[in-house]
């Protein structure tokens, strides 16, 4: 068991777009990360997850619209919805989503992370 700081979680890392396991709860995981710029359009099969804004706000585009979540706000984006994460100053992010969840989900390029790091 431990005891997790989530500011001192963000302060170990400064790269953007490469989530870190904080902490994994039954099959799922809690990740933290940095975004800045536009991610990749992609959607995830199997997968729910769950996007908290901790720092900053972050724009969420889909097909048919698109949200804005600010710090303290969530959004779930279900298995099969396109989406697309942008953010045009640098956010901080808390996802939760099962441990099989690929960042870039059903596209494979170069900002996907295939194996992370647990800080």
């Amino acid at each position: 068991m431990e005891k997790v700081n989530v500011a001192e979680k963000f302060d170990l890392f400064s790269n953007y777009w490469s989530p870190k396991i904080a902490v994994e709860l039954n099959d799922s995981c809690i990740k933290l990360v940095k975004m800045k710029g536009e991610f990749v359009w992609h959607h995830h099969e199997k997968e729910d997850e769950l996007f908290l804004v901790v720092k900053g706000r972050l724009l969420i585009e889909l097909r048919d619209g698109e949200f804005r979540i600010g710090p303290g706000e969530f959004m779930v984006i279900a298995r099969g919805v396109d989406h697309l994460p942008v953010a045009e100053d640098e956010v901080h992010v808390i996802l939760i989503e099962p441990k099989t969840t690929l960042n870039t989900g059903n596209v494979v390029g170069d900002k996907t992370i295939a194996n992370l790091w647990k800080i």
